[in-house]
């Protein structure tokens, strides 16, 4: 129904963000609430849950965390809170990697994840998750690290770009935080 919102979040609680988008505000469900900041301008990837008794928006920092969602909540016996709360606990790449990998116990740490499903989700995502981990470098989570760390989008952007995916997420934070203090 919708592909994103984009509005201020006034409030954010453990497993939900209410953003305000021209004064009505949306209670979305996501899998790290406080990886939004409070109060910005930010658009937010929606996924619209209908049910004959409910109606819940999942919220997402990235196409590509959508994208995974969707692919999650496709695995039979894996519904939209199983597949928020498998977000939760693992990385994007962590998540692609172990289901490529067929790394069963890296699966099962997410809370509610036994053998079974474990087995499921490799069994229906191993070798579909190609344009996820193409586009799912690690710039996504250095751009995460420096607005955590308070450094504006505009500055950001200006220093991704510079940096080489292809080093250890740790390193990328030490390079770009150079850029940003010179």
């Amino acid at each position: 129904m919708f592909d994103y919102l984009k509005g201020n979040i006034v409030k954010q609680f453990a497993n939900y963000i209410v953003l305000d988008v021209n004064g009505i505000g949306y209670k979305i469900y996501t899998s790290n609430p406080y990886a939004f900041k409070e109060l910005d301008n930010i658009k937010v990837y929606i996924y619209t849950h209908i049910r004959e008794d409910e109606n819940t928006l999942y919220g997402f920092k990235t196409e590509d965390e959508r994208d995974l969602f969707l692919r999650l909540i496709d695995v039979k016996g894996l519904g939209p809170k199983m597949g928020i709360s498998i977000l939760a606990s693992c990385s994007l790449t962590g998540l692609v990697d172990a289901i490529d990998r067929e790394n069963v116990l890296y699966l099962k740490k997410v809370p509610k994840v036994g053998e079974k499903l474990a087995r499921q989700i490799i069994l229906d995502l191993k070798g579909k998750l190609a344009s996820i981990e193409e586009s799912n470098d690690n710039s996504n989570e250095l751009v995460l690290a420096l607005e955590a760390l308070g450094y504006k989008s505009a500055d950001i952007k200006a220093v991704v770009p510079k940096i080489d995916n292809t080093l250890n997420i740790e390193v990328q934070i030490k390079e770009a935080l150079k850029l940003l203090l010179k």
